[in-house]
């Protein structure tokens, strides 16, 4: 049975509350609504879409599959450094981006330890498409790390014992079992590696650059428009805005422990 909270408690959580809702009703004010269907269809507003579509989709991709076996090892192998190992695969969580961006640079760069290395195969990734994919990996990849490595904490080990008790391999038992157990965390994984990696703008715009059709995604160009199209900035927002909104639907009842 919930009692009522005291009156302090109600008041800081309205503030709390419209604080958050300001900034998006002011910006569903602003919004060209006259106008919408038309800047929809513009070309730079219709390639800044698509591209973050896919740079987004293919961080998410690759977030999941190097993630999820990093969170597996954390979650059941005992090793020596392995708070260290957690705490470096977690850093980008607090780390700035741009500091991400400016790594990655150093590291992946053309003059970098492993740039120049590429550089050597014919591969470059600063101010590409995939090092925008790059950049969007680096800041999301925590996300698939700590939300996977929750989901197989959770898994019941027994049923992991009584499949190998009838015979089933290592392989046949995490096909049969364990990723069916562990859909819903990777399921959540994926849609919040997506929503960061497409809201992602320091380390694309440090690492990859503002490219139009390359590198310009929603959030690098929402920042471009805004000192010239404002009305178009505030589409992008809209947009971005939408897809948040759409990620939070898809989350709802995973974000908290269910009540006992």
């Amino acid at each position: 049975m919930s009692r009522r909270p005291p009156a302090a408690v109600l008041v800081f959580a309205g503030v709390a509350l419209l604080f958050l809702v300001l900034p998006v009703i002011g910006l569903l004010e602003r919004a060209p609504w006259s106008g919408l269907a038309h800047q929809l269809t513009a070309h730079d507003v219709r390639t800044a879409v698509g591209l973050s579509l896919l740079t987004s989709a293919c961080a998410a991709a690759l977030a999941l599959l190097l993630g999820a076996p990093l969170a597996w090892v954390l979650a059941r192998v005992e090793f020596p450094g392995k708070a260290a190992v957690r705490a470096i695969a977690l850093l980008p969580l607090v780390l700035p981006p741009v500091v991400g961006g400016v790594a990655l640079l150093l590291a992946l760069g053309r003059n970098g330890f492993v740039g120049s290395w590429l550089a050597h195969l014919g591969i470059a990734l600063p101010f590409t498409t995939a090092g925008a994919v790059v950049a969007e990996l680096f800041v999301a990849l925590p996300f698939a790390v700590i939300t996977v490595e929750a989901g197989v904490r959770a898994l019941d080990e027994r049923l992991e014992e009584a499949a190998a008790t009838l015979g089933a391999g290592p392989y046949l038992t995490l096909r049969r079992v364990v990723l069916p157990a562990l859909a819903p965390s990777l399921g959540a994984a994926a849609a919040l590696c997506w929503a960061r990696a497409l809201g992602e703008f320091g380390a694309t715009i440090t690492f990859a650059g503002n490219l139009p059709g390359r590198t310009q995604t929603l959030p690098l160009a929402v920042y471009l428009e805004l000192q010239s199209r404002p009305g178009v900035a505030v589409l992008l927002s809209l947009i971005l805005l939408a897809l948040s909104i759409a990620v939070l639907f898809l989350m709802r009842g995973r974000w908290l422990a269910p009540r006992r």
